[in-house]
């Protein structure tokens, strides 16, 4: 970089908003500190490493690989570019060497390794990177959708190192396990990389997944080393302990080199535009980062900016693209957009041309956040906060090459969430990352792994711990409902159909819609069911693979969306109305005039409009109502009471209880990512000044997927810090009446109204200081 790293900042500091950047953090720079490479692992691996420019290994490289090898079920859990892969490498690679002269059918002497990550791209960096180091006796291939039938059958029987996702362990290898008997019966190792993304209903079905994994295992008598690799996150070994089912240790401490890192959070300036209510309106982070974007390019900076959505990283481009036009026109084509839907080729393309210099700048989804190698980058960009802080310190490891300085830019978007963070650094910077948060044991997702298990192999008495202790309780459901059959022997599959084919372990619940293309007829792909309502109700736009559809018609009866392709300037967002029934409740806490509780829920919801609301500056163009039936959902929820008479203690007069709930409500939804690994639209929320079950003013906030995804049963366990950082985000919003960065959310199908933002600031301070008198500042 010309500039020094520290200097970076200076030009945006200097800009028309000087309160734009509100807080400045530099991370120092740190040296490496190394090991001797392991006594056990052969010299001509070793010599391989050295080829490739390792001389010698990080000390928590080795640290992880000496558990490994004394068969130690081992997460790593350090920073971006710290080398996590050469820790399950050196075991790996080394038992493939060893192995390499063995006879065919010598099961013991051979060994095999599976490789687990949740996206292609990444499996497909993987490969390439463990084929370039050309170890003598590895066979390493990958085995997913995209394989042809013919490579598969070769794989199968002659592969020792396989790269696949869950989806296809799931689907394609499991049950089919009697073809892969020659791998599995020499299954040493079992690597699951980027495992802190394995989280919520998600999360529960890897998790499972997983036993059932280790249950094939143990019918071949195999009994593999489960290898984590994982961003930093918190109790790394409880969550790899979970996710795997087994006892695990970690590796935390990260003795890597790394430069000088700055951090700025900047809060985008506020319009004289004004939103619904007359809410005050802030320039939206996709405006603000496109800005930021065009004065790095500007100044040569290698940049890459990072967005949740796909919509987002395209637009950015554009935008920054018409910037450099008018000044360095030279600069607009070194700009390129990075996300998934694009072809294997397309981002191999782009992933070359940045590592080149050929690009000067990207605009990506998360999918650059994993372990793809784009080392490089000067200055990372972060647009909106990415849900969690172990992907936020993921996407800005991204910049700094070969140990030197690097800038991170974080622009908070209109999110409570975002305001509290920009406003409170300590949250991003002292607090730790989260825990992973995933169920193992949500019935709705055990059901479908008993069944599939019960396919794969009868399911015996004695397996049942594997699964949990709701395990038998379900499987006497199952066989009521004709899915199995109860004999001597255990559990047998009686269904014609393919278990594994009943469910996606990526879906929510409900069967799959189909999205067809009403020009060509075409199948784009599907949807599940309870998605239907919010994203693929007539008049939505459906984006897929960077294309923008409009939703014709939803045929609900036969499982089918018809889409035209258009082009719009706006996206949409649908509105709904939601009441909650209390079923039963599992933990409970109380505290003066507050009752906290955590159970079973079922929540009714009717979706009954839509916005559309303007790409470029959110701003809300219009509104349509909406004709749909109410689905219930059963699921998870903490919810909590306080008397009436606090209420007026606090300082609240009863005909502002409702908008003082509401607020809060909204608030609470929008900051429980801060103590649990979820996403806003993860979880939902009910207020009311006096509810039906509970007899008291209440708040509701309960998982969005059937059965529950444990984001609400974190939010009971951290409920007072959870509650504390509501409170401190509305009081740090500088509106009056509230805002879509502190009260204010886009599903309320009430359209934010009534709100009262004192009263929420009132209402949740009354429920600190019943928790913690006198202590809740």
């Amino acid at each position: 970089m010309a500039k020094t790293v520290s200097a970076l900042l200076d030009p945006f500091e200097r800009q028309n908003d000087p309160d734009a950047i509100i807080h400045r953090r530099s991370v120092p720079a740190k040296d490496e500190i190394t090991a001797d490479w392991p006594a056990w692992l052969d010299p001509e691996v070793r010599s391989v490493f050295q080829s490739v420019g390792i001389d010698r290994p990080w000390l928590h490289q080795v640290q992880a690989a000496e558990l490994v090898h004394d068969r130690v079920h081992t997460i790593v859990s350090t920073g971006t570019a710290s080398g996590k892969s050469l820790t399950y490498l050196m075991p790996g690679l080394d038992a493939l060497y060893r192995s390499r002269d063995s006879a065919f059918n010598d099961a013991e002497a051979q060994a095999t390794i599976l490789y687990l990550c949740p996206t292609k791209a990444l499996a497909a960096d993987q490969l390439a990177s463990v084929t370039a180091l050309d170890v003598p006796g590895v066979r390493a291939a990958a085995y997913d959708g995209d394989t042809d039938p013919a490579s598969r059958a070769w794989i199968r029987q002659h592969a020792n190192f396989i790269f696949t996702n869950p989806d296809m362990l799931h689907r394609g290898i499991l049950p089919n396990h009697p073809g892969w008997d020659r791998f599995f019966k020499r299954l040493r190792y079992v690597v699951i990389d980027e495992a802190h993304s394995y989280r919520g209903v998600f999360g529960s079905h890897v998790a499972n997944l997983l036993r059932r994994l280790r249950r094939i295992c143990a019918h071949y008598r195999a009994t593999p080393v489960f290898i984590g690799a994982s961003a930093t996150s918190a109790a790394p070994a409880e969550s790899f302990s979970r996710l795997i089912g087994a006892p695990a240790q970690a590796v935390t401490h990260d003795f890597s080199a790394a430069g000088e890192l700055v951090i700025g959070l900047w809060e985008p300036p506020l319009t004289d535009r004004h939103g619904e209510n007359g809410a005050p309106v802030r320039r939206t982070a996709i405006a603000e980062s496109a800005s930021i974007l065009t004065d790095l390019m500007a100044d040569h900076i290698r940049s890459i900016v990072f967005i949740k959505s796909r919509r987002g990283a395209e637009t950015i481009a554009t935008l920054t693209r018409k910037h450099l036009e008018q000044f360095a026109p030279d600069l607009s084509v070194r700009l390129a957009a990075y996300r998934s839907g694009y072809l294997p080729s397309e981002r191999r393309q782009i992933e070359s041309q940045l590592r080149s210099g050929q690009l000067l700048a990207v605009t990506s989804t998360s999918a650059l956040e994993l372990g793809i190698d784009i080392a490089g980058l000067d200055a990372v960009v972060v647009a909106g906060w990415p849900g969690t802080r172990a992907s936020f310190f993921q996407q800005i490891g991204r910049a700094g090459r070969a140990g030197q300085g690097s800038l991170a830019i974080f622009v908070a978007s209109e999110d409570p969430l975002d305001t509290y963070l920009v406003h409170h650094p300590e949250a991003i910077f002292d607090i730790g990352v989260e825990a992973t948060v995933f169920d193992p044991q949500n019935k709705y997702v055990l059901s479908g792994h008993l069944c599939t298990a019960a396919q794969e192999l009868p399911l015996r008495a004695e397996e049942l711990e594997i699964f949990g202790d709701t395990a038998e309780m379900l499987l006497d459901s199952l066989v009521s409902r004709g899915y199995l059959r109860r004999r001597p022997a255990g559990w047998f599959w009686t269904h014609a159909q393919h278990a594994a084919a009943m469910f996606s372990i990526r879906a929510d619940g409900g069967g799959p819609v189909n999205i067809i293309d009403s020009d060509s007829g075409a199948i784009l792909g599907t949807m599940d069911s309870p998605q239907t309502h919010y994203q693929a109700h007539p008049g939505a736009i459906y984006v897929h693979q960077g294309s923008s559809y409009f939703v014709e018609e939803l045929d609900e009866q036969n499982h089918t969306v018809l889409v035209t392709q258009v082009n719009p300037d706006y996206y949409t967002t649908a509105r709904d109305i939601t009441t909650v029934g209390v079923e039963s409740t599992e933990r409970r806490s109380e505290h003066r005039n507050l009752a906290i509780h955590f159970g079973e829920v079922v929540v009714t919801t009717q979706v009954v409009s839509f916005q559309r609301k303007s790409i470029s500056s959110n701003e809300v163009l219009s509104e349509e109502p909406l004709e749909l039936e109410a689905r219930d959902l059963h699921t998870k929820s903490i919810w909590f009471t306080l008397t009436e008479q606090r209420l007026v203690n606090a300082g609240i007069t009863p005909e502002f209880f409702p908008g003082a709930l509401h607020a809060a409500e909204h608030a609470m939804i929008g900051l429980l990512p801060l103590v649990a690994t979820s996403d806003r639209w993860d979880i939902g929320g009910v207020s009311t000044a006096l509810h039906a079950d509970t007899g008291e003013p209440t708040i509701f906030v309960y998982d969005a997927q059937p059965g529950g995804a444990g984001f609400a049963e974190r939010g009971f366990e951290q409920f007072m810090p959870w509650v504390r950082a509501t409170r401190d985000a509305i009081e740090s919003c500088e509106c009056s009446n509230g805002c879509p960065s502190c009260v204010q959310s886009p599903k309320c199908g009430n359209r934010n109204n009534p709100l009262n933002k004192p009263g929420a600031v009132l209402l949740l301070s009354a429920i600190l200081e019943d928790i913690e008198p006198r202590h809740h500042r």
